[in-house]
């Protein structure tokens, strides 16, 4: 794919300092860099853990409503467990998606009772669905399966990136690596884009590049995000597996120049982008990556699943001269839910 530099797992494995051009290709500041790169040649297991998940995402997005609500957490600015029409995007309730959030690495933080209140966004307890939750049963160790492998390569990308990075970090107290890897706050989405309303799917030519998700940067130092899959419900309420329904349909990011670019990330690959997180600990000299997700046409009864694993320091960690991540983070929440929900 033109623009988007990818890189061989074995290679990560092996020899992560040879990588150190790509990364800096992939994530530096030049025009043309997209802040994202692609990883390849990933283990077997990467295609199952993945599909086996995404369809979990349309299952659980047809559970009857009553049954998804109760596996929602107010109190965590809808952070844990399902989300719907909660978050503001564009000026408006994003009723165009759904979203199951959970900390795949960590069940129970440990923090104390003082902190966990603080911050209940990020450290209270995961909700899971219950194990014979019908039509949602192995819901949990799914997710766990797949958080984890993607936390993984997080964790040995991040490690690959430190010479890049540490260029630019303010402060070399700490590592990319470190702030990672110890952090209690890892937070992944999985996500169910509801098939828009045909009366509100306009021509490509008119439509919004923004129209499934707004333009937005992720909180994180960096984000794993697997490719999409779309589904359509058939006769018979089943799903079944189908092609992107258009060539316009799918992931826009703007380049470091501002150029808007669509990226279509492989079955058998993983993607990293940069999150706001980095860009604020390297005073904005590794910029975050902006994003948004178009319908690109006619989605009739088609929609898009996909995950994404946000790696970020714990709420303590400073990302600024005046601001923790955790401040950071009730500033972002504000903007998306409301003074309420803080």
């Amino acid at each position: 794919m033109p623009g988007v530099v990818s890189i061989s797992y074995p290679t990560l494995v092996s020899s992560p300092l040879s990588l150190r051009t790509s990364i800096e290709q992939a994530f530096g500041s030049h025009p043309q860099a997209l802040g994202i790169i692609l990883v390849k040649d990933l283990p077997s297991v990467y295609k199952s853990y993945r599909e086996t998940l995404l369809k979990f995402s349309y299952k659980y997005a047809h559970l009857p409503e009553d049954v998804k609500e109760r596996y929602t957490d107010p109190d965590s600015s809808y952070s844990f467990g399902w989300s719907h029409g909660k978050e503001i995007m564009n000026g408006k309730p994003d009723t165009l998606k759904g979203s199951y959030y959970a900390n795949p690495i960590v069940d129970v933080p440990n923090v104390s009772p003082a902190i966990r209140e603080q911050h209940r966004e990020y450290y209270r307890e995961n909700i899971w669905p219950d194990a014979n939750e019908k039509g949602v049963e192995g819901f949990e160790s799914a997710f766990k399966d797949l958080g984890r492998f993607v936390f993984q390569v997080g964790c040995e990308l991040a490690a690959a990136c430190e010479p890049f990075v540490s260029k630019h970090l303010g402060d070399t107290s700490f590592s990319l690596a470190e702030l990672i890897a110890r952090s209690q706050t890892t937070k992944a989405r999985l996500l169910h884009y509801f098939p828009p309303n045909p009366a509100d799917v306009k021509e490509v030519d008119d439509e919004p590049i923004d129209s499934w998700c707004g333009f937005h940067l992720d909180n994180s130092l960096l984000t794993g995000l697997c490719a999409a899959v779309f589904l359509r419900e058939e006769d018979d309420g089943q799903p079944s597996v189908v092609p992107s329904p258009s060539p316009e349909s799918g992931l826009y990011i703007r380049t470091r120049g501002g150029e808007l670019t669509k990226v279509s990330i492989p079955d058998d690959c993983l993607a990293f982008q940069t999150g706001e997180a980095l860009e604020l600990v390297t005073g904005g000299r590794l910029r975050a990556t902006p994003h948004c997700v178009r319908v690109g046409g006619s989605c009739e009864r088609i929609s898009r699943e996909t995950f994404a694993l946000f790696m970020q320091p714990d709420t303590h960690q400073k990302v600024s001269a005046t601001e923790t991540f955790g401040q950071f983070t009730k500033r972002i929440l504000e903007k998306h839910y409301g003074k309420n929900s803080m």
